[in-house]
């Protein structure tokens, strides 16, 4: 067993020592909530605002079935680490061919690339409309602070890691749904957005954002370390079983919170920017809401916004660090990393690329590589060899594999339309 994903500070003796295990089950939550961090990143305002300034309440069923997906999609990810004792970048890296392995190390780094450009933008977005700092000043600071938070990680731990990350969520639930008590919301408009549909080549593409933005790739990664090394490798059957059942808690009760706020968002933005000038972009809603709703609650969006970019930079940056760690079996010092990856992100800042934009471009990359990090969990948690008499049951599979379809259809159907110039 190795140490923290993201923990170079660590060394591999202290991450060997046993750890705990206390009896009461909300001892046992956490991992899924810094996962769950993922799903609620500056690529989901992006891509939800857009989403319900342009078309209303047209793609709600978007979000509710990937959040669906999501919650099967981590379950299954934290079950390997927990069966395993490997994380789902080591298995594959054991499992591959040297090039083979180098080769998906490419597109699982594009992915933490993608990821770390969206979360940084969202920080300094939020800066600048807290501030007034330039883009890429806030950019810089966004970055500085994750440093901070991984530094306090490695010096105290996963536990108080998820502590903070949970602290970080809650600011962001409050900023982002304090809204929705002061607009009118449309309940017939809202089951209508339940049933699947779309309004052209662009709702398409939003759709593929808004998927990209909801079930991350480097969540699916990290899951699966965070939980092994939050609990350890259990061989008592009893014990296992147990930890598998507040594992579906943990997962379950996490991508509640994270959904509720990604839906809260597309509502608001359904109920209060539709059809207003320049609301598809974030500071353009954020100049919407202050004038429909008010200055105090477009100054707690801004803070969830801040918040949400700060808390998601750090865990994927930790994403990242295990990505390379099990496929091309090397570290480098997190805070290097950080600095590494930080700078895509500054130089998107620095050319002047529309940040809305941007961040709605990074979510259809990461929905492009969703496939890379799902078909290979849906196989591995389905073969026994690996996870023995835990081993996915039919239903299992076939849920999985409905919503591994859905999503690499939705992905051809966005190359389709990229290629044709219809999107």
């Amino acid at each position: 067993m190795s140490g923290l994903p993201y923990t170079d500070a660590m060394t591999d003796r202290v991450a060997l020592r046993a750890v705990p295990r206390r009896t009461r089950p909300v001892a046992l939550l956490g991992p899924a909530f810094v996962a769950a961090i993922a799903y609620v990143d500056p690529g989901n305002v992006a891509a939800n605002l857009t989403a319900g300034a342009r078309y209303g309440y047209l793609l709600v069923w978007v979000l509710v079935a990937a959040n669906a997906m999501a919650v099967l999609v981590q379950y299954l990810s934290a079950k390997l680490g927990l069966v395993s004792g490997r994380s789902l970048p080591e298995v594959l890296g054991d499992r591959m061919r040297p090039a083979t392995r180098r080769a998906f190390w490419v597109q699982a780094e594009a992915v933490a690339v993608a990821t770390d450009v969206a979360e940084v933008i969202g920080g300094a977005i939020a800066l600048n409309l807290l501030f007034g700092l330039p883009l890429p000043v806030g950019g810089l600071v966004t970055g500085v602070v994750s440093m901070i938070v991984l530094a306090v990680q490695s010096r105290r731990g996963q536990r108080t890691f998820e502590f903070v990350v949970i602290g970080m969520l809650a600011v962001i639930t409050v900023g982002f749904l304090t809204g929705l008590f002061f607009t009118d919301l449309d309940p017939a408009g809202i089951a209508g957005g339940v049933i699947p549909g779309f309004d052209g080549s662009d709702s398409v593409l939003l759709a593929a954002s808004m998927l990209g933005a909801t079930v991350m790739p480097h969540a699916i990664y990290l899951h699966s370390a965070l939980a092994r090394d939050r609990h350890g490798v259990e061989t008592d059957p009893v014990k296992l079983d147990r930890l598998l059942r507040a594992t579906k808690f943990d997962v379950t009760f996490a991508l509640l919170v994270a959904g509720t706020v990604n839906i809260g968002m597309l509502l608001l933005a359904a109920s209060s920017l539709l059809g207003r000038e320049g609301t598809d972009t974030i500071d353009g809603a954020h100049a919407a809401i202050e004038s429909t709703l008010g200055t105090g609650v477009a100054a707690v969006f801004a803070v969830g916004l801040l918040a949400s970019g700060l808390a998601s930079t750090a865990v994927g940056c930790a994403a990242g660090a295990e990505i390379m760690k099990g496929l091309l079996r090397k570290r480098i010092p997190i805070q290097l990393r950080r600095v590494i990856t930080l700078i895509p992100a500054l130089i998107v800042l620095g050319v002047g690329v529309d940040p809305t934009l941007a961040l709605v471009l990074s979510q259809v990359v990461l929905s492009m590589c969703i496939p890379f990090a799902l078909i290979p969990l849906v196989r591995l948690t389905s073969n026994r060899a690996v996870m023995g008499e835990r081993v996915n049951s039919r239903t299992t599979v076939a849920l999985a594999t409905l919503a591994t379809s859905a999503i690499v259809a939705l992905n051809v159907a966005l190359l389709w339309l990229t290629v044709t110039g219809r999107a």
